[in-house]
């Protein structure tokens, strides 16, 4: 990924109007076919009543598609049987039904392909052994499997093989590259996981100007070494995307600026917003804590830092306050707003709460003071409804919108989190993503585009050291080499 990323940026940079293009290959390249050859062997018990694959799962498959009858010998299976199954298999691999089964992507290989298709004026192209008749087939479960990840392709830049299966592979991979050229495109990388295609291509690519990558999967043909190629196993979007790559207008807010320790390393960095935890200490004092005193009790040795320095401190370096209000209180939101006022202009102000926490009459009385901050409220709770019964949830979300709400949150990890971040994006709201455990988790985040990302930025290959909030005391720790 990182050959990738050099060779990528060295041709956007000579040629700024060119149309680049970076080529895939679709099976054993975007798609791992282990799930299609399980899914044959388990219809084949299914249909016949037999119990040859008890316990089949993908991690036990070692084979190329085309290696099945190996495995088959190798599992011990009777002659007979096997005869059997392999016929089966080789009858129903590429039936519709199986064709579904076997679209399920490499780890990482959808956010490299989210990436190249969001960087102007680059395109990403499918260049595949299947035969035409299968080109609904593929671009329909191609773009199910993609859509969470808000990639899409086109027919346009699909090429498939106008043969019949198995037949002229290699040529028709080179046919392809000379196809896009033709269309205005210019081909910088091609990803395949069989060396005999990329040895045609490599040999056929005159101007040298190809990048292959030998995605080291499973694979049938002999390796051999080829100009220009690289070889790996993973797609690391950590390797690809640097810093410099962010999407600028996605605002960047650091996690649990609740100490001086954190407050120091986000005042080093060139990230605009921090947020803070908000809360009134037994003494009634207002400082930064994620944890309730109850929840987590205080300790004589315990320094909380007061709120109004952390105020002062971001009034004087000219940054973006988020502060996130703990404690179901009307007294707590009042107390917060003379604190800012006079220091920190709307602009510069974001306010967050639960639902239950500050309810409506908390809500307006913010948006009431300043109008022209953003008020953000989780809305986790709501996914259930806006996936079963739509036009219920637009009417909550509408009757939080009417409350001065201007921008909803959505934890990322579950289950639901893509798609609850594209109808949200769908229906016109603004929203943030937080709970990030890592770099590849911000940056998956950051390529679908939200209005803001929400984070501890505990990314030490990008020399950010972010501490977090200190819930249930627990910090990110660090060695120095």
């Amino acid at each position: 990924m990182r050959r990738l990323a050099a060779h990528y940026s060295r041709y956007r940079a000579e040629y700024p109007e060119d149309r680049l293009l970076v080529v895939f290959d679709i099976d054993g390249t975007i798609l791992d076919m282990r799930h299609m050859i399980r899914h044959v062997l388990l219809s084949f018990d299914r249909v016949h009543g037999t119990d040859s694959f008890h316990g089949l799962e993908v991690a036990d498959l070692s084979v190329h598609e085309n290696q099945v009858e190996t495995w088959l010998a190798e599992r011990g299976l009777p002659a007979g049987v096997r005869a059997r199954v392999h016929d089966w298999y080789l009858e129903q691999r590429w039936q519709p039904e199986a064709v579904l089964a076997a679209h399920r992507p490499y780890q990482g290989v959808l956010d490299v392909i989210r990436w190249f298709q969001i960087q102007p004026d680059t395109y990403v192209g499918l260049n595949t052994g299947r035969p035409e008749s299968l080109r609904d087939e593929t671009l329909r479960s191609l773009n199910a499997l993609g859509s969470e990840y808000r990639v899409e392709f086109t027919s346009g830049l699909l090429h498939m093989n106008p043969c019949g299966w198995e037949e002229g592979v290699a040529a028709a991979k080179v046919a392809a590259l000379t196809t896009f050229r033709r269309d205005g495109f210019r081909v910088v990388a091609v990803v395949d996981n069989e060396p005999d295609n990329i040895q045609a291509m490599a040999d056929a690519d005159e101007a040298g100007e190809i990048l292959f990558l030998h995605a080291r999967t499973l694979y049938e043909s002999k390796r051999t070494p080829t100009p220009r190629t690289v070889h790996g196993e993973t797609y690391d979007i950590t390797a690809l995307m640097s810093e410099q790559e962010l999407p600028q207008h996605v605002q960047l807010v650091w996690h649990g600026v609740n100490d001086e320790w954190n407050l120091r390393q986000f005042l080093a960095s060139p990230v605009m917003w921090g947020e803070c935890d908000v809360r009134t200490d037994p003494l009634g004092r207002l400082v930064l804590r994620h944890d309730s005193f109850e929840d987590t009790p205080w300790t004589p040795e315990e320094r909380l830092t007061p709120l109004v320095d952390l105020i002062d401190a971001f009034a004087r370096n000219g940054r973006g306050l988020k502060l996130d209000l703990k404690q179901a209180s009307e007294e707590l939101g009042q107390r917060v707003l003379d604190l800012v006022a006079g220091r920190l202009a709307d602009e510069r102000l974001w306010f967050n709460g639960t639902v239950e926490s500050l309810g409506e009459a908390g809500y307006r009385r913010l948006a009431v003071a300043r109008p022209g901050a953003v008020l953000q409220c989780p809305i986790d709770f709501l996914a259930p409804l806006v996936f079963s019964a739509p036009n219920r949830a637009r009417d909550l979300l509408e009757m939080l919108r009417d409350w001065g709400i201007n921008r909803f949150s959505v934890a990322w990890g579950s289950l639901h989190t893509r798609r609850l971040f594209d109808r949200l994006d769908e229906w016109g709201y603004d929203v943030n993503i937080y709970a990030v455990p890592d770099l590849e988790a911000f940056l998956q985040a950051a390529l679908l585009l939200p209005r803001s990302l929400t984070a501890d930025f505990n990314f030490p290959q990008w020399q950010y050291f972010g501490r977090g909030s200190g819930e249930g005391r627990a910090y990110h720790r660090y060695q120095v080499a």
